[in-house]
């Protein structure tokens, strides 16, 4: 019964969100608003209905109702109710229809918060927002159906895959999907203001918190992805260039550079071109990234396979996004032109227009990588493998030339600054920056790239730093106040400038956490048998024995490893090997010490005689740094997000 009524209420959803998309359009030719406003309620019943669908699959899994093949295929009696609940987007098939329940959310949302202020945009809104709406839930009913049923209902279901029966797997893809959708909003908004002639500043302004909220969302989604490949993969690293890592990297990048960017519209009326080509494409990869990963044309331990029509008619209906779009860019050019030019190659929007070249170019990049092998696989049959080397070989230069950038930005102004002062400006920073590099060669670190990656991140915090001390210090003189008062004013009247500033220093300690654990990583493979020992740096581990453990749903063999660290640190590690009962694929759970300066990382591999097993060994140094320069840039955001529409008249 659940199942139908879910299946009913998408049906319905799937009618509403295409008189969503008519009656809007209808309103604006005929001159009457009530059309609009039947639009406006069609689109919060779509969201009831879709939360009704949700509801009733989710239902359907806490009932074990495994005439549902959904269900049979991703549940089983033994899991436990948490997974039961999450294995909604467990498979293709209830992902799209979170997606779709998430972007009728939103959708829900952006109408009501901007129904009053952009009353000329609203009805283009709703109907953009309509046709994405429609099209997930066209592919929802007739390609990937989450509601079909079993004429000959198994027993029991086959289970979820066990690599996603784990919290980091839990959270990762509802992140990444906020994230995604996140930027439809933004991207209807532009729409909007292509399509009803009004392409001012405004729809800037209506979205900056929307689209820096979908930044932060799809930048959490990144990062608890690659903490669940750390723990749970078992192979030491975190980031394995995998193409549906890419997927959701590539929005990140044009993202990253578009919200940079707008900066520059709203202070001096250029880039407007840019800002559209930018949100047009972000929210293009997104629906790529879809794309990639429901079509079944990748395999990871991400993508989920299936039929190729699924693939065709994602790729379609991207194609017909894209050709609309860029389309009506196209065609409104002439109005998008603006007299006021770039004055000086030493300002702030000549290091905007340069971060948007490198961010676009490590995009092009990632997504080469990406789709080459896919499209030589496709024409010749050949296989093509493009690995780490290709990425971080090209990659890497493009970021370090954005550290450049992000040291540079707090010394320049609008409009430029003169060369004399630039170059007293610079002094300080390149002599710490000087400093760091010579310190890591007397520490005896002589890789080149990490040597320039400690000094353009001594260079960018020290540029950071001096920026704020200077404000402070003005502050403090003006206004007579102590310095505690005047860090938190300055803080507190340009939230947006210095949460940018907290999220760079973020962003340096994850490269910092980059650098330390990519370059200078500590590996051993070996057998041990109980009582054995080994040592990796400063640590002595010893094996003392192997020991059966049991879950909800599946059983363990479990390593107890003795560990003595400096300073008299003594721990035990229990890394495990477990086997589902009713999946056969073992999953390796690493067993891992996480320290401010390194971790050590051990798995258990499989037993090579009846009294010995494998095991590799890692030390990882500052691995630590990159979640907490996450939990950093996440302060950073949500100090941004506290700042109002209003303009900020000076740079302090």
């Amino acid at each position: 019964m659940w199942i139908e009524l879910a299946h009913f209420a998408t049906i319905i959803a799937l009618l509403l969100a295409l008189l969503q998309i008519a009656t809007p359009i209808i309103g604006v030719g005929i001159q009457r608003p009530v059309w609009i406003r039947v639009a406006r309620q069609s689109s919060y019943v779509v969201t009831l209905l879709l939360t009704l669908a949700s509801a009733g699959l989710v239902v359907s899994f806490l009932n074990h109702d495994f005439s549902v093949k959904y269900v049979a295929e991703h549940a089983s009696r033994s899991l436990p109710t948490f997974y039961l609940v999450t294995a909604l987007w467990g498979g293709h098939e209830g992902s799209l229809l979170f997606w779709a329940w998430l972007l009728s959310l939103f959708t829900t949302i952006a109408v009501w918060r901007h129904w009053s202020t952009h009353a000329s945009s609203i009805p283009w809104i709703l109907s953009v927002l309509g046709t994405v709406i429609s099209g997930f839930l066209i592919l929802v009913l007739f390609l990937s159906s989450p509601f079909e049923r079993l004429t000959n209902p198994p027993f029991d279901g086959r289970d979820l895959n066990p690599l996603l029966q784990d919290p980091g797997m839990v959270f990762h893809p509802p992140f990444l999907y906020i994230g995604y959708v996140g930027f439809a909003i933004p991207f209807a908004f532009a729409i909007a203001a292509l399509i009803n002639g009004r392409i001012t500043d405004e729809w800037i302004l209506a979205t900056r918190r929307w689209t820096l909220f979908s930044w932060a969302m799809l930048t959490t989604g990144i990062i608890f992805g690659a903490y669940w490949a750390y723990y749970e993969l078992g192979w030491g690293g975190y980031w394995a260039w995998d193409p549906v890592e890419n997927a959701s990297f590539m929005p990140w990048l044009i993202a990253t550079a578009f919200f940079h960017s707008v900066m520059v519209q709203e202070r001096r009326r250029m880039f407007k071109i840019w800002n559209l080509f930018l949100i047009i494409t972000t929210f293009a990869l997104s629906l790529l990234g879809t794309f990639l990963v429901r079509s079944g044309v990748l395999s990871s331990v991400h993508a989920f396979a299936s039929d190729p029509g699924r693939g065709v008619y994602i790729l379609i209906f991207m194609a017909i996004i894209l050709l609309f779009s860029f389309g009506l860019l196209v065609l409104r050019a002439d109005r998008l032109r603006t007299e006021v030019q770039l004055e000086s190659l030493f300002s702030l929007e000549a290091a905007f227009l340069f971060n948007n070249l490198f961010f676009i170019i490590a995009g092009l990049t990632v997504l080469l990588g990406t789709l080459y092998p896919l499209a030589v696989e496709t024409l010749s049959s050949a296989k093509v493998t493009v690995g780490a080397p290709y990425y971080n070989k090209v990659f890497v230069p493009i970021m370090l030339g954005v550290l450049i950038l992000m040291g540079l930005g707090p010394l320049l102004t609008w409009r430029g600054i003169n060369e004399s002062r630039l170059r007293s400006s610079l002094v300080k920073p390149l002599g710490v920056s000087v400093m760091g590099m010579a310190g890591c060669y007397l520490l005896g670190i002589v890789q080149p790239y990490a040597i320039i990656m400690v000094g353009l991140s001594f260079f960018a915090l020290t540029a950071h730093l001096t920026d704020l001390g200077r404000g402070i210090a003005r502050r403090m003189a003006n206004a007579k106040e102590g310095i505690l008062t005047a860090t938190v004013t300055l803080l507190t009247r340009n939230k947006r400038r210095y949460g940018g500033f907290v999220v760079h220093f973020g962003i340096l300690m994850m490269a910092a956490g980059f650098v330390g654990s990519g370059l200078f990583q500590e590996e051993k493979n070996l057998i041990m048998a109980p009582g054995d020992f080994t040592t990796i740096h400063h640590w002595r581990l010893t094996f003392e024995k192997i020991a059966t453990v049991k879950g909800s749903n599946w059983e363990a063999q479990e390593a107890i490893i003795r560990v003595e660290g400096p300073q008299g640190l003594t721990m035990t590690l229990h890394p495990q090997k477990r086997d589902y009962q009713n999946q056969q694929m073992p999953t390796t759970e690493a067993a891992i010490f996480s320290g401010f300066f390194e971790d050590l990382y051990v798995v258990l591999g499989d037993a090579v005689t009846d009294n010995t097993w494998a095991f590799r060994i890692y030390r990882n140094p500052l691995v630590s740094w990159i979640w907490g320069g996450s939990g950093v840039m996440a302060l950073g955001v949500f100090l941004s997000l506290l700042q109002g529409r209003r303009r900020e008249v000076s740079r302090q």
